[in-house]
């Protein structure tokens, strides 16, 4: 984690500025519709029900942060995969419109030859890192997920369909403000991260 904090981001850092790069923080999540999150209420002595579908079902997105205030997402089906990956990579340095450095965690898919191989095609428009094992709170995105998470968890959501409408716009509100994703790069273990 050192190494990390105190070489590799700060290389990665230096090669934004060099290159007119932005640096984005990328995640993955799934959603699930029987994850309990938050509390409720209910008369002093009597036990709460909530009530629900009953219905199991999950959203699978991805999502990409940078210090500028940048946020860009997607859903997609089954599980994420290298290709999958490159897709989200591909969109989101069309995006961007200049060179993308991604940091991700340790999963397969984010440092596997499909990665590796359209990296090097894409001639040093796209690079891709990792942050240490272990290490999530060094991650700004994680906290669109307990963001979005904890907006859901107020809601009465009955369908697949339904949640991923409500996920969508949960994110594109996220999307709309920069002063909260710059937030997300405030706390005391992203702080390392945030725009200089």
């Amino acid at each position: 984690m050192k190494r990390y904090l105190d070489k590799t981001f700060p290389k990665l850092q230096e090669q934004a500025r060099r290159t007119g790069a932005v640096i984005f923080f990328v995640d993955e999540a799934a959603v699930r519709s029987d994850s309990h999150r938050g509390t409720t209420w209910s008369k002093l002595g009597e036990t709460p029900v909530v009530r629900d579908s009953g219905d199991r079902f999950s959203v699978r997105l991805i999502s990409a942060v940078s210090p500028r205030g940048d946020m860009k997402f997607a859903a997609f089906e089954g599980y994420m995969n290298g290709a999958r990956f490159v897709a989200f990579l591909k969109k989101l340095r069309a995006d961007a419109g200049r060179p993308i450095i991604v940091i991700a965690d340790n999963a397969s898919y984010h440092k596997g030859t499909v990665v590796k191989q359209y990296c090097r095609q894409s001639e040093g428009e796209v690079r891709v890192e990792n942050l240490p094992p272990y290490a999530p709170e060094l991650n700004p995105d994680e906290q669109v997920w307990n963001h979005a998470k904890s907006r859901l968890s107020k809601l009465a959501v009955t369908s697949r369909a339904e949640m991923k409408r409500t996920l969508r716009n949960i994110l594109r509100s996220i999307q709309r403000s920069v002063s909260l994703i710059l937030s997300f790069f405030q706390m005391s273990d992203t702080k390392y991260a945030a725009a200089s």
